[in-house]
């Protein structure tokens, strides 16, 4: 990446930062053990978290290991994790990246990438079907320990909206840019604290600007509540994972 964030960017990125602090709170996220983030994330592909957690509940009910999960009937499991959609997508990608850990490491573990630097478990992680930046982070994030900014659809529009990135970058490229515009011990609370932002306020469509605690920092607020209400570039919801 060539364009790099500005100071001022960076500067005004902390404000934004201890504004969300100010209003949400430190967020207190579960954490899960790598694989299981590693799971549950796949299951979250183009759902809600009410079925993800559906989804990911059912299949632990119904298998007791992840050995179990790995050596399933695939249609069987496609069915078990039906509720999270895309059931035999997701049955099919889960049991590849269990097949591929047990591969690696002979038995399914993630533990091994705590040792390893961020852009190498992050490789690593990406090299499964259907595990792209966005699931990558997560687990490196908030079961690894590790310095990577995940990038969601609220993450990608709040951002935009707030300017905190380019307003054409896509999810994907998004991931590394904040993680330049923010420090990596602020991770953790500005991701959650964007989601929350993004659910409560930053709506994809009407979005509630004059309500908006960060209305001050947010041109694109700004300008809509100055009276333009027609959808920007910076606003709309991209696709994929």
């Amino acid at each position: 990446m060539s364009e790099q964030p500005s100071p001022e960017l960076r500067e005004r990125a902390l404000r934004i930062r201890e504004r969300l602090l100010q209003v949400f709170g430190m967020p207190d996220r579960p954490f899960l053990p790598p694989v299981d983030e590693l799971v549950c994330t796949i299951l979250s592909q183009n759902t809600n978290d009410v079925n993800r957690d559906r989804a990911f509940e059912a299949l632990k009910a119904r298998y007791p290991t992840w050995e179990a999960v790995r050596d399933a009937d695939e249609q069987e499991l496609a069915q078990v994790i039906r509720v999270a959609g895309l059931g035999n997508q997701k049955a099919a990608r889960i049991k590849e990246a269990l097949r591929r850990i047990t591969q690696s490491q002979g038995r399914i573990t993630l533990d091994f990438l705590k040792t390893w630097p961020v852009e190498k478990a992050r490789a690593w992680l990406e090299a499964m079907p259907g595990v792209g930046p966005k699931t990558a982070a997560i687990v490196l994030l908030f079961s690894l320990g590790k310095p990577a900014f995940p990038v969601d659809t609220h993450v990608h529009r709040v951002t935009g909206r707030l300017g905190l990135r380019p307003p054409r970058m896509s999810r994907e490229a998004a991931h590394r840019w904040l993680e330049q515009v923010f420090p990596p011990e602020t991770y953790y609370d500005v991701h959650l604290n964007l989601i929350r932002l993004g659910r409560t306020y930053c709506r994809p469509r009407n979005p509630r600007c004059h309500e908006c605690p960060l209305l001050d920092l947010c041109p694109e607020g700004q300008r809509r509540t100055r009276g333009g209400q027609a959808p920007s570039a910076v606003g709309g919801e991209p696709t994929g994972e």
